[in-house]
């Protein structure tokens, strides 16, 4: 009598433990396709865009700043602006002016890199800056904090190098700036003299002669910004 009570109890837990041995099996697969399965596009751009973000800390230097930048000069043709340094600071005090270090505080300023470039015909010197932010919004906000009429204050500090025809160029002899955004970074620029007058000094101004600068300074942005879709086969990434 019990023998036979016994069977359709047997009968339901063999039953029970098949449908958990197929779910756990479901599951298992579910879980084994979310791990092998290859990233959805939206996870591909996610990882781009943060690629960009952490460009500014790991490329190189040279990277960033290549040793030499094309532009073209004011009487037309192509040249190069010559790299004479750059500055192994990376803090965001102290390489813009005062005015500006207060809001590149706020919007979260990770880090400011410098390079100075002496034009081709060696009479122009050009501080490029490259302000690293959090993200596209709040380098939008930084970005309001500088004259985008072509004025040098506020904005980024010249970086001399003593024993270089670049070690004249002081806050004072700045004559002309520039300012551009894209991604999580502003890039400024200032330009001046490698005799190191001041603009008050020059007695007829040529805005003209400074203008390549914001090339310079739009060339590193567009090499910084411009988005890389991961490529999962590489060594480069992990996908």
């Amino acid at each position: 009598m019990s023998k036979r009570r016994a069977w359709p109890a047997m009968v339901v837990t063999s039953a029970l433990a098949l449908i958990c041995a197929i779910t756990a099996g479901i599951a298992a697969s579910a879980a084994g396709a979310e791990l092998t399965r290859g990233p959805t596009q939206a996870e591909l751009e996610r990882a781009a865009k943060q690629e960009i973000a952490e460009r500014w800390r790991s490329w190189p230097a040279g990277r960033i700043f290549p040793a030499t930048l094309v532009y073209y000069a004011e009487q037309g043709g192509e040249e190069r602006a010559r790299r004479v340094g750059i500055s192994t600071k990376t803090d965001c005090a102290g390489s813009v002016d005062r005015k500006a270090e207060a809001a590149l505080r706020r919007a979260g300023c990770r880090a400011v890199l410098r390079a100075t470039y002496l034009d081709a015909l060696q009479g122009v010197v050009v501080t490029v800056g490259v302000v690293a932010l959090p993200d596209e919004l709040r380098a939008v906000r930084a970005k309001k904090v500088f004259s985008a009429s072509g004025k040098p204050v506020p904005g980024v500090r010249p970086l001399a190098f003593e024993g270089t025809v670049t070690d004249r160029f002081t806050a004072a002899g700045r004559q002309a700036g520039s300012v551009r955004q894209a991604g999580p970074y502003v890039v400024l620029t200032t330009a001046g003299q490698v005799d190191g007058r001041s603009a008050r000094a020059v007695g007829e101004q040529r805005p003209a002669v400074f203008s390549f600068a914001a090339d310079l300074g739009e060339h590193v942005l567009a090499e910084l910004s411009t988005p890389r879709m991961p490529e999962c086969g590489t060594r480069a990434w992990q996908c």
